[in-house]
């Protein structure tokens, strides 16, 4: 056997652990002002107040999530009088499901399955909260998931008008959503009462990129394992994506395939193998959460190869009857976290016409009839 080949208890990971997509770092790096401004209006739980309702809103994979985990950690270090707890929306999408996880974030129990109505268990949830003098943050993560069923408006109605029902309960609402504003439409009387500030995660800069999967490296594998020409290559994918989360997965992957070949550093060509899968494993999460009219825009895109943008828009218009407006606001949507590909051709009635194309069409059809 070589010299240098790896046994089956040798690892070139230090910490496997940070190559993980729900890890959160220790060192979160380039969001100090968001995490700033979610402090600041979180501040008045701490003070036994309702805390200020918040939207983190930006690309996929831009930070939000962490941000707001990171924040609860420091929460829950500091103090107990405030509960903060974090609802994955696209698992637990109606009213009852939400409402069931705070349950037992509170109790330390899940409630009945079935026997129990929705009325009893809010009754527990706002007697807890008054009786223990607890603020509750209750943070919706892909709260999109909660508008296609209609449930948002019951959810944060509920929420935002417990007070009503028990005069001392204290709660508020942070919304997480992959766009850059808020298009849904909430009742009047959910408007009127949400009223949130709400917080920018643009996406990475290449120096932000290549600085936070730097400090993966540093703290994630042993010494040398990930040479500057390879770190370039995974940066570049990122970029490509508009995701970091890809590059961590990328570099796991990546890894996994060095130790295969019984190597201690990671090569372009592990790299390029593991690219193959992560890229595909980002093209049904991001397609997972698009609209149904993203979906159709993404869909005529990815059939019509390169497309002029007022050809676009007829055949949009004619599918969905949704005006110009909205079509633009999509298609920047699209173009933001890298779906598609747009250019100029310096043709049209103003010298600029605007071409719009998909990479790997087959791909994203593919996913897109899964």
């Amino acid at each position: 056997m070589a010299e240098d080949m790896l046994l089956w208890d040798q690892t070139i990971f230090k910490n496997g652990e940070m190559f993980e997509l729900d890890y959160v770092p220790e060192h979160f790096l380039h969001r100090e002002s968001q995490m700033e401004e979610l402090m600041f209006n979180l501040r008045p739980a701490i003070r036994g107040m309702r805390p200020l309702n918040t939207l983190c809103l930006g690309p996929p994979g831009t930070g939000k999530t962490t941000a707001v985990l990171k924040i609860f950690e420091e929460i829950e270090k500091h103090t107990s009088s405030v509960v903060p707890v974090h609802i994955n929306c696209q698992v637990d999408n109606t009213k009852y499901g939400v409402f069931s996880r705070v349950f037992q974030k509170l109790y330390g129990f899940a409630p009945p399955s079935s026997g129990v109505s929705f009325k009893k268990i809010f009754e527990a949830i706002v007697k807890h909260l008054v009786e223990k003098e607890k603020v509750l943050i209750a943070a919706l993560d892909d709260v999109n998931y909660l508008f296609y069923e209609n449930e948002v408006n019951d959810v944060l109605y509920t929420l935002l008008r417990a007070h009503e029902v028990q005069p001392k309960a204290r709660i508020g609402v942070i919304g997480i959503l992959s766009d850059m504003k808020l298009r849904y439409p909430l009742d009047a009387r959910v408007a009127s009462v949400f009223l949130p500030r709400e917080i920018l995660f643009p996406p990475y800069t290449h120096d932000e990129i290549h600085d936070i999967l730097s400090n993966r490296i540093q703290y994630g594998f042993f010494p040398d394992v990930v040479l500057e020409d390879v770190l370039s290559k995974i940066v570049e994918c990122v970029e490509n994506s508009g995701d970091l989360r890809v590059g961590i997965d990328l570099l796991k992957k990546a890894g996994l395939n060095a130790e295969r070949r019984a190597s201690k550093c990671i090569s372009l060509e592990d790299v390029d193998k593991a690219y193959e899968s992560s890229s595909s494993v980002h093209m049904r999460r991001i397609t997972s959460s698009l609209e149904d009219d993203e979906r159709v825009l993404l869909k005529l895109i990815a059939e019509g190869g390169e497309i002029r943008a007022g050809e676009l828009y007829k055949k949009f218009q004619e599918r969905t009857k949704l005006g110009y407006t909205r079509f633009h606001e999509m298609l920047n949507k699209l173009d933001t976290i890298k779906l598609i590909n747009t250019r100029y051709s310096g043709k049209g009635a103003r010298g600029r016409s605007r071409l719009i194309s998909v990479e790997n069409a087959d791909d994203v059809l593919k996913e897109l009839r899964d």
